[in-house]
């Protein structure tokens, strides 16, 4: 052990703030729903919370464009006010104090918390400058945390991934805790442990965060079962566990249940149906993980929940799939839905777990070589592009489209504008490209019909409204001179009337 841990036999830190608000705010929350990109969105929370689901976070939120797009501010926190929907946390990603400070006023009044993601490690956060790739900027991170703490009327909390060494890490967390955090998640994974490299969260440096420091502290990692947030809690000595993929494909996994697929889908679509709008993405995606075992074998139907373009059509594919997994429990026995790799049949909510990575290839000098995935050649010598030919894109577009031809021999050859080589409008009336066309019809003051242009027709109904402007203004001034009312001599060029 280290000299840094505080002891856990002395219970003074359950008086301090944090764990006020824990208690009272957050309703001491055990089981929590992560903030997730596109998937923690309303329907999705309501849903966890049915099945057993203490606290949810929003989905993480751009702290700038929040700052500067209240459509952005609408679509994905204002609009999204819900009584059942409490205690919430709403997360954002910044990397400059003011920004997020302000992005937090915006937010205060709508969620319990504001929490700020120090834990995304894709590629997109490395761009942007946030998330995990803010972990070595400690005095940013001091000066964001203890600047929103002070103006804001909500508490602040971060969720952090651990650093390889565990000093390292809870000096980390002891640092946000005297900023000002109040509560802390830690993600027991390193900012490279993502994608095929996710592997084992290491509930050891999240135990000796625990121990450190005196706010509460959430758990994230290693979460699929009931059972893997009763063990968590029990080693690491956490106040609540957090899960995000083990969410994702079973929404019952706080409740200690494996429903089957479709009950969940079915209750999912209901509730996007009661509080709309709910973006198609979300809902697709969330319907392709919880649906993810099944599509391996129906993959015509993994194909069409791809393509359709409404909530109908999702909802129709969920209800084949439903009938397809009916039909083969009434068919195939007790063996019936059994796939290798999974501990129950396909059509049972259960994780997903991700396949271990390629051992590196050794070459000729002995030497490791990272295995590279080359992509497939594409070979389009006959010309109807068979499907086994083209990328997964194309096959997508010829799906939409079976008359698209992707042979670049056979692709209709465009004439080139007579000025500067564009492709030319098939009837344009000067055989130009519409920019050249539109310059030489204002020049001439003529039409083109094919590109819209109609400089000839408004300049004679312009010269129409003048000449009858004219007549009309002859004929007043006429009856003018014959009621013995002088007129008044008008300017022919501004046709105003002359002081």
């Amino acid at each position: 052990s280290f000299s840094y841990f505080r002891s856990t036999q002395v219970p003074s830190y359950f008086d301090s703030i944090g764990f006020e608000f824990w208690k009272t705010t957050l309703r001491g929350a055990r089981y929590v729903v992560a903030p997730m990109v596109d998937q923690s969105e309303l329907a999705w929370r309501l849903l966890s919370r049915r099945h057993g689901a203490e606290l949810c976070y929003t989905p993480m939120l751009h702290a700038q464009v929040f700052v500067r797009d209240a459509n952005y501010r609408k679509d994905n926190l204002y609009g999204e006010v819900c009584p059942e929907d409490r205690p919430l946390i709403t997360q954002f990603c910044a990397n400059d104090p003011e920004v997020f400070v302000q992005a937090c006023l915006l937010a205060q009044d709508y969620c319990d918390a504001i929490d700020l993601n120090l834990g995304c490690p894709q590629m997109i956060a490395k761009r942007g400058h946030y998330g995990v790739f803010l972990q070595d900027e400690w005095e940013l991170l001091e000066k964001m945390v203890k600047l929103a703490n002070e103006k804001i009327s909500v508490p602040i909390t971060c969720k952090i991934r651990v650093f390889n060494k565990m000093e390292e890490t809870v000096q980390y967390a002891q640092m946000l805790e005297k900023a000002g955090c109040q509560l802390l998640t830690v993600h027991g994974r390193t900012k490279d442990q993502k994608g095929p490299a996710t592997g084992i969260a290491s509930w050891g440096h999240i135990t000796a965060v625990r121990n450190a420091v005196n706010i509460p502290v959430f758990a994230n990692g290693n979460i699929q079962h009931l059972s893997d947030v009763e063990q968590c809690m029990e080693e690491t000595g956490v106040q609540g566990v957090m899960s995000a993929e083990g969410n994702l494909h079973n929404p019952a996994l706080f409740e200690g249940l494996s429903p089957p697929v479709w009950e969940m889908a079915e209750e999912y679509l209901e509730v996007v149906s009661q509080y709309p709008p709910c973006t198609l993405s979300y809902v697709r995606a969330h319907l392709f993980k919880l649906w993810h075992h099944t599509l391996q074998i129906h993959k015509d139907l993994r194909e069409e929940l791809a393509k359709v373009k409404n909530l109908q059509g999702l909802t129709e594919v969920s209800r084949q799939l439903r009938l397809r997994c009916q039909e083969e429990i009434t068919n195939g026995g007790e063996e019936a839905g059994q796939v290798v790799g999974l501990p129950f049949p396909h059509w049972i909510c259960q994780p997903y777990v991700r396949p271990v990575p390629k051992d590196p290839v050794a070459n000729s000098n002995g030497t490791e070589v990272k295995a590279v995935r080359h992509k497939r050649a594409l070979s389009l010598e006959d010309s109807d592009g068979a499907s086994d030919a083209l990328s997964k894109n194309k096959q997508k577009k010829k799906a939409r489209n079976p008359h698209k031809n992707f042979c670049p021999e056979q692709k209709p050859k465009y004439i080139k504008c007579e000025q500067c080589g564009n492709p030319k409008g098939n009837q344009c009336v000067f055989n130009l490209c519409r920019g050249c066309c539109k310059k030489k019809a204002y020049k001439e003051v003529a039409d083109c019909p094919s590109h819209g242009l109609k400089f000839k027709t408004k300049a004679e109904k312009q010269k129409s409204e003048r000449e009858e402007e004219g007549k009309s203004r002859g004929l007043q001034e006429e009856g003018g001179l014959l009621n013995g009312t002088p007129s008044t001599p008008t300017d022919p060029h501004r046709g105003q009337t002359v002081a």
